[in-house]
């Protein structure tokens, strides 16, 4: 069956300026670390995908090494753009990464420019594009020059494989040092994707003004805090989740009596305001302008539709911001 979009799909979306560029993109966009990968049922991804298209979410967001197995994302990915959205490329802002492991050796990880050139090609391969939109350096590299991981970045834009870079996981020092020569060399950098939410804050210690400072747009990762800011672990810790998986991304040390206690006066908070703590945790990054986009994941439709609901109130009273920041006490000053 063919594939129609919603005729009023940008109607309902919130649209946000990227730093000081010419980008906007939806406050909401769809990342596709988990649920995307060969593992995965591909007709499960493509509803979430086309239902993602049909909200207003233009953005789409991947690395080189997500799936599981590594790149099985981008192909997934890339089978719903050539099936369900060939005719909306032009629409769409797809953006990949570089930085972690993805083959074997010692040009399949970190910041060369071998690595990230060669990473990218692979990439467009996968996804069957001709350039992505945005090309991240996924981590900061300890022993590559930053000169020569920015100017691979710079390279690959001049190349004409990718329109603009972005950074994701650098600190305030290396993301100014990067920010500086990237300008230099004439392509500056439009986006930066740091881990933020309610349960990790250290983007408030200077990063935020940064970017705000140098132009650039800001789309946080991980907002929910790899599901503890839902309603999952309000009543300890069910079967079916990451924790009781054991898949690593959230052990269950983090799961303290004292963090399930916070959780809990959160969501008290989140009901008051007619939300899930799901929808209040998202809104709460969406109060600051100088986030871009929130990047969410979601492993069925249903879980991206509720998502989508935290931006019918994305404003927060005084009383609210102070009787959260009391319950997050050292996350809140961190």
């Amino acid at each position: 069956m063919t594939y129609l979009a919603n005729p009023a799909r940008y109607q309902h979306m919130e649209y946000r300026r990227c730093g000081r560029s010419g980008i906007k993109l939806p406050a909401v966009s769809l990342g596709l670390w988990q649920n995307f990968g060969d593992v995965d049922v591909l007709a499960n991804a493509r509803r979430i995908l086309t239902l993602a298209f049909d909200s207003g979410i233009t953005h789409f967001d991947l690395a080189n090494n997500y799936g599981p197995s590594p790149g099985s994302a981008e192909e997934t990915f890339g089978k719903v753009l050539k099936e369900e959205f060939r005719a909306h490329r032009d629409e769409l802002i797809i953006s990949s990464k570089a930085g972690y492991t993805m083959w074997e050796g010692p040009y399949g990880d970190w910041g060369s420019k071998k690595y990230l050139v060669s990473s990218l090609d692979q990439s467009l391969k996968r996804m069957g594009l001709d350039y992505v939109d945005i090309f991240y350096h996924h981590r900061p590299d300890p022993e590559t020059p930053l000169a020569e991981t920015m100017g691979a970045l710079d390279l690959i834009v001049r190349q004409g494989k990718a329109l603009y870079v972005g950074l994701s996981n650098y600190r305030p020092k290396e993301a100014a040092e990067a920010f500086r020569i990237l300008r230099e060399l004439g392509t500056p950098c439009l986006i930066h994707q740091p881990k933020y939410s309610m349960f990790e804050r250290w983007v408030e210690g200077g990063l935020l003004d940064l970017l705000e400072e140098e132009g650039v747009g800001c789309i946080p990762f991980s907002p929910l805090a790899q599901g503890l800011l839902t309603d999952k672990y309000l009543r300890g810790i069910p079967n079916d989740s990451r924790v009781a998986k054991n898949l690593g991304s959230l052990p269950e040390s983090q799961l303290t009596p004292e963090r399930i206690s916070q959780i809990q006066r959160l969501n008290d908070i989140a009901k008051a305001r007619n939300q899930s703590l799901a929808q209040m945790a998202l809104a709460w990054i969406l109060k600051d302008e100088r986030v871009t986009s929130v990047l969410i994941g979601a492993s069925k439709p249903e879980q991206l539709a509720d998502s989508l609901r935290c931006l019918e109130n994305t404003q927060f009273s005084p009383e609210e911001l102070a009787s959260i920041n009391e319950i997050l006490g050292s996350e809140a000053a961190a």
